[in-house]
């Protein structure tokens, strides 16, 4: 693997405005990183397929997913002052939204930036002062003094917003910053499975996806797992890590720690025998793994496990410091580290194996 270029490749991943039914930006930077490596198909929800060219059929298939989508918002109303009420895509603390710098897209596919608007301190009452703006309340500004500016900029309701954030990279302690790390770090690891496997024989065919609408649903993968039909399926993730606000002992997802695997979220009980195989197997590598069960939160592996007749499923997840807020922090080995056992995972992996499970 080649730190270089999956630092590059994240960045642009992250960097691409992508939130939930607008993700074109991401899947046109996955299918450029991705050309000449993978056989490469879309549907009419933007998923992206990319099946290794090594596929022969007749084999057991393994679905490889992470979401391409962001948490962002949408346009709802724009007022007469020119301000605009907004609705969240995907789940936003309201007290992580107010003061942030955003970008709003134009019927033409361009991007401008705005702001959601902080009345100024000098303005607010005692009361006000002490209390939390609900979104509902909250208003994006572009500069503009009137609805009709905001018409002429091409801006109107249904238009999507995005956080607007860049990457960075400090190399003094490995670790990234930007936005939508969920799930774009997921959407890396999984691009970066598929080039470290290149021109390898394996004793199963496998397709990986960069599913669509998973913040507001899990409703892109529903349509990928029935295109896929997968036997068993590894879902990429970037889990929101903890380490920053619980005591040490209870910590599950830290930041630094490794790949972060799940027995239990909202959604799904993980495989015992699946996921037994994949801590014995980065045991037996040296890949350091951190365990969860998770009170909260779910992942595009409850739709896929639903799938067909039963489908077994991993989810392997890169731990996201304040993910669904505008900046988040992930460290680049705990990246590797889960691109190093997904490919471990798919070396060992064969129809008597997954029969077991």
């Amino acid at each position: 693997m080649n730190r270089k270029e999956s630092l590059a490749l994240i960045s642009a991943l992250s960097d691409a405005y992508g939130p939930s039914g607008f993700e074109d930006e991401v899947v046109e930077t996955a299918k450029a990183a991705m050309a000449g490596i993978a056989e490469i198909a879309e549907d009419s929800l933007r998923n992206l397929y990319l099946s290794r060219r090594e596929n022969t059929g007749g084999r057991p298939v393994v679905m490889l997913d992470a979401h391409s989508d962001e948490v962002g918002f949408m346009i709802r109303t724009v007022l007469p002052n020119g301000t605009m009420r907004f609705l969240p895509l995907g789940g936003w603390a309201a007290a992580a939204v107010q003061a942030h710098k955003v970008r709003v897209r134009t019927r033409d596919g361009s991007w401008v930036s705005g702001v959601v608007a902080a009345q100024p301190v000098h303005y607010l009452s005692a009361a006000e002062r002490g209390r939390a703006q609900e979104i509902s309340e909250m208003v994006i500004d572009v500069g503009a003094r009137s609805a009709e500016e905001v018409a002429a900029m091409g801006i109107g309701a249904g238009a999507p917003v995005v956080p607007d954030v860049q990457f960075e990279y400090n190399e003094k302690n490995g670790v990234m910053l930007g936005k939508a790390f969920d799930c774009r770090a997921g959407c890396a690891v999984l691009c970066d499975v598929l080039r470290e496997l290149q021109g390898e024989e394996l004793a199963v065919d496998v397709t990986g996806v960069l599913t669509s609408q998973e913040e507001v649903g899990d409703r892109g993968v529903q349509v990928a797992a029935r295109t896929v039909r997968p036997d068993l399926a590894i879902v990429f993730e970037g889990a929101p890590a903890d380490d920053t606000f619980v005591p040490e002992p209870e910590i599950q997802t830290g930041l630094g720690r490794g790949v972060m695997l799940r027995h239990y979220d909202l959604g799904m009980i993980t495989n015992p025998r699946f996921i037994r195989f994949a801590l014995d197997a980065a045991r037996e590598a040296g890949i350091p793994t951190q365990e969860a069960v998770r009170t909260g939160g779910r992942t595009n592996g409850a739709q896929i496990n639903l799938s067909g007749e039963g489908t077994p499923v991993v989810v392997l997840s890169v731990p996201v410091r304040y993910a669904h807020s505008h900046h988040g922090f992930a460290s680049i080995e705990d990246y590797e580290n889960t691109v190093r056992l997904a490919v471990q995972l798919l070396r060992r992996l064969d129809e008597e194996t997954i029969s077991r499970f």
